[in-house]
């Protein structure tokens, strides 16, 4: 019931009632990537996402992002990119986290030759 009403009334929580119903009616399922986001597409040509979890727009795969945006690549002719050895797999904005990046984490500061004043 609490799951009910949280697709209801929540956007956060994946999707709406509504996006649920529009992905139902209207949706034609295009492809799902390795983070589990689902990507649908209607007939006007409207594209659009249902994430796996959290909603966050940086969750999205470089192929599928160049996707929802009309831009053409090979996803469109369903064969899958080509990752070489030195390229990172894709990371979702990590600001506000444990992980995020920090200049100075472990607090070991570097000693500076001069002294600033007071």
């Amino acid at each position: 019931m609490l799951t009910l009403i949280k697709k209801i009334f929540t956007w956060w929580n994946q999707d709406t009632f509504g996006t649920r119903l529009k992905t139902i009616f209207f949706g034609k399922f295009i492809g799902k990537d390795k983070l589990g986001n689902k990507y649908y597409e209607n007939k006007k040509g409207n594209r659009w996402v249902i994430y796996s979890d959290e909603i966050d727009a940086s969750k999205i795969p470089i192929e599928w992002f160049s996707w929802m945006h009309h831009t053409p690549n090979n996803i469109e002719n369903k064969h899958e990119l080509k990752k070489y050895d030195w390229q990172k797999p894709h990371q979702p904005n990590l600001t506000g986290t444990k992980n995020a990046y920090h200049p100075n984490k472990e607090k070991n500061e570097i000693k500076k030759k001069y002294k600033s004043w007071k």
